[in-house]
């Protein structure tokens, strides 16, 4: 990325940067205007790329703010909005929100790790602990993977329920983050058993017991690990963060892997930004999950095909999968992804919008996102400095 370009995003931050944290986003739209648990992370973990004090700062305000308001019951708040003399906490909208639970735990590791700081590990540690007997607790039939309600993750307005494959890595992610200083062979012990019931119950020819035999053996596997499965059986759609966080923690073996690749680099030629879109293929008003889709949303119906949630291109998943890339040593492809998110900020003048429609590239949602800067910042340091995330 250009000097400017990389700067315009760094700036950003600091326009999202509040005395509580890091904000949604820099203008004042909807519930955006709020300290947000993922989206709060992700720019911390940009603000630590950069090396920047003032952002890392920030981002210790928002981990602060988390676990400030942290439910009796571990949860993390999805979002805080401070006033004056308030500060008004959501756990979640239509469904809680499974994964401000795991982001909060890989953001606190992470700002330890990389500060060189295991006092502030230990100064949050309880909170952590209540966090890992809550995900205990979610896996409800204790079999290692959680049951995430639909609506429960950042895909708010998606078809993914039951047992999501995004919120089980970020599980694995967690605790690895986590028992990188607790050196547990518990936590170990754990982080095999949830690693293991993820190959056997979303690769294909994998062995061992399924959660759902007969629905395991009626689905079409595909070079990539499908985004969910229930009792209903198996959501079909390609999930480019849950596939770029399973490259990321080298799950899967070498082949596999390399077929996520070879499915990732030429969905990504496919579109007309050059960028990887969220999930894929579209749903469409013909298709089963329509009904399912069009009626999860609180306020209005943003998932038109090739749009939003619904086969939309997002920055922020585009960073994740830049990284992803670099850690399987192909550099150059990262390069790419970075160069054509850097063109599709400079169309929409660096406004940074939420996401893009992967068939015209119109840019859609909301502008001056934060973490869509994140992203950007966070992988022109993956790519061209010794920087690495705690994996």
């Amino acid at each position: 990325m250009q000097n400017s370009s990389y700067q315009k995003a760094l700036d950003l931050l600091y326009q999202a940067s509040s005395d509580d944290g890091f904000l949604a986003s820099a203008v004042a739209h909807s519930n955006y205007k709020r300290v947000w648990a993922r989206d709060g992370v992700i720019c911390g973990l940009a603000a630590l790329a950069s090396g920047d004090a003032q952002l890392i700062a920030t981002f210790e305000r928002t981990l602060a703010i988390l676990a400030r308001n942290q439910h009796e019951t571990g949860t993390i708040p999805s979002n805080v909005l401070v006033t004056q003399n308030h500060e008004e906490v959501s756990y979640g909208g239509l469904a809680g929100r499974v994964d401000a639970v795991t982001w909060f735990i890989i953001g606190v590791c992470q700002y330890a790790f990389y500060m060189k700081d295991d006092s502030f590990l230990a100064k949050y540690k309880n909170h952590i602990v209540l966090c890992l007997k809550l995900m205990d607790a979610w896996e409800f039939n204790n079999k290692h993977l959680m049951y995430v309600p639909l609506s429960g993750n950042w895909a708010d307005e998606y078809i993914t329920d039951g047992y999501v494959l995004y919120d089980q890595l970020l599980r694995v992610w967690a605790l690895k983050s986590y028992n990188y200083f607790e050196k547990s062979s518990e936590i170990e012990h754990k982080i095999k058993n949830i690693s293991s019931q993820i190959e056997v119950n979303f690769m294909p020819e994998s062995g061992g017991e399924k959660y759902h035999e007969k629905a395991y053996n009626e689905f079409d596997f595909k070079q990539f690990m499908p985004c969910s499965f229930s009792p209903a059986g198996y959501k079909t759609a390609f999930d480019a963060f849950a596939n770029a966080l399973a490259l990321l923690l080298n799950l899967g073996s070498a082949a596999f892997q390399s077929k996520i690749l070879s499915h990732c680099n030429a969905l990504t030629a496919q579109m007309d930004l050059n960028l990887i879109p969220a999930f894929w293929p579209p749903i469409y008003p013909e298709d089963p999950d329509w009904n399912l889709l069009k009626n999860n949303c609180k306020y209005e119906f943003r998932n038109f095909p090739n749009t939003f949630h619904n086969g939309g291109v997002w920055p922020m998943v585009n960073g994740f999968y830049g990284i992803a890339l670099v850690s399987k040593d192909q550099k150059k492809e990262a390069i790419a992804i970075l160069e054509a998110m850097d063109v599709a900020n400079k169309k929409a003048d660096y406004h940074f919008y939420e996401n893009y429609d992967s068939l015209n590239g119109t840019p859609n949602g909301v502008p001056f996102c934060a973490w869509s800067a994140a992203a950007a910042v966070l992988l022109e340091k993956y790519i061209f400095t010794d920087f690495k995330l705690l994996l």
